[in-house]
């Protein structure tokens, strides 16, 4: 009989390696109403190309008038200083948007279609049948020019509006993109919605039926779950993970809702635990202190305010009257 592929995290030795993947330049900044200066967004991809991270979502070839924030995107995936072994991908909604990205030497293309029929109309104005037939030919020209697609399921673990998603509908849509050519899955947790036995669930059975395929989890820390639901995939095999530096991001269907996982949270409470990021924390603190200046607010990060665990503080100033008082009385 075989044994279930889900297995505890000594199988895995102390420093499993584990992979962030930055989102905050896409996820985060379409959704800010403010312009991130091309500069500004390009300086801050470089930051971050060093500090370790697998994958970093530069931007989305979208129409300009869907996303204005976004409207640079051929000047910063051109501009950027490239890291070798950092997958630089774009979010692309069709065949002009994968035109675009191309041309502009994009490492891979992300296409989005939402495994719900209800948030996939409300949210693409297709139903999943045409989203599909239509990122089909994405699929197709893309693989042709020779870069690789990454298919992102959006409302996997739930939709605002139809409540559950049923796996089996989940891991239908995963094997028809797979059977295209598509080179990895993302599972995401577009709203919030996912707890982590349910994570921990779809992934275990999303490896046992693609064990070849890259797979992702993205999730949203909308209410409070966020981490916890990253520290379940992992238990059930999942390295890959998207984050968002500052934990920008959001989704207009869960409105007034914190975004997706934080980066710099994230990999501080990984690497506390033992596991390997390859990041360096420093460095992600640093990106993260840009924001506020850049988007013009405050950022979710609790780390960014508070500091890592271990970050020191001085005594008061009269700690040493109090201490000599105390030692004192001991005299």
């Amino acid at each position: 009989m075989n044994e279930p592929i889900e297995r505890t995290d000594a199988w895995f030795g102390a420093r499993r390696r584990l992979y962030l993947q930055e989102v905050g330049t896409r996820d985060g900044f379409q959704m800010e109403s403010v312009f991130i200066p091309t500069a500004d967004k390009i300086a801050l991809i470089d930051q971050l190309s060093v500090a370790g991270l697998a994958k970093i979502e530069a931007t989305a070839f979208v129409s300009p008038q869907a996303i204005p924030a976004l409207r640079d995107a051929e000047i910063v995936l051109r501009e950027i200083r490239r890291e070798p072994g950092v997958v630089y991908t774009c979010l692309v909604p069709n065949q002009r948007g994968a035109e675009r990205a191309i041309d502009a030497r994009a490492d891979e293309l992300n296409l989005v279609i939402s495994t719900s029929e209800t948030h996939n109309i409300a949210n693409l104005r297709m139903t999943r049948e045409q989203s599909f037939a239509a990122l089909s030919g994405v699929v197709s020209m893309s693989l042709s020019a020779g870069v690789p697609v990454n298919v992102s399921l959006s409302c996997a673990f739930g939709c605002p509006m139809e409540g559950d998603v049923p796996a089996e509908v989940v891991l239908a849509w995963a094997e028809r993109f797979l059977s295209l050519g598509a080179t990895g899955i993302t599972l995401c947790d577009t709203t919030g919605m996912a707890y982590p036995s349910q994570a921990r669930s779809l992934v275990n059975t999303f490896r046992r039926r693609f064990p070849q395929s890259g797979l992702t989890l993205h999730f949203h820390n909308t209410r409070g779950m966020g981490l916890a639901n990253v520290l379940a995939s992992i238990s059930a095999g999942a390295d890959r993970f998207d984050a968002s530096l500052g934990g920008l991001g959001g989704c207009p269907y869960a409105p007034g809702a914190s975004g997706n996982v934080c980066t710099e949270e994230v990999v501080h409470a990984l690497e506390l635990m033992g596991y390997d990021t390859g990041c360096d924390l420093g460095l992600l603190l640093q990106s993260a202190g840009r924001l506020p200046a850049l988007i013009g607010r405050d950022v979710p990060s609790q780390l960014l305010k508070a500091g890592p665990r271990l970050a020191l503080h001085a005594p008061p100033a009269d700690f040493s009257q109090w201490r000599d008082r105390a030692l004192a009385r001991d005299s």
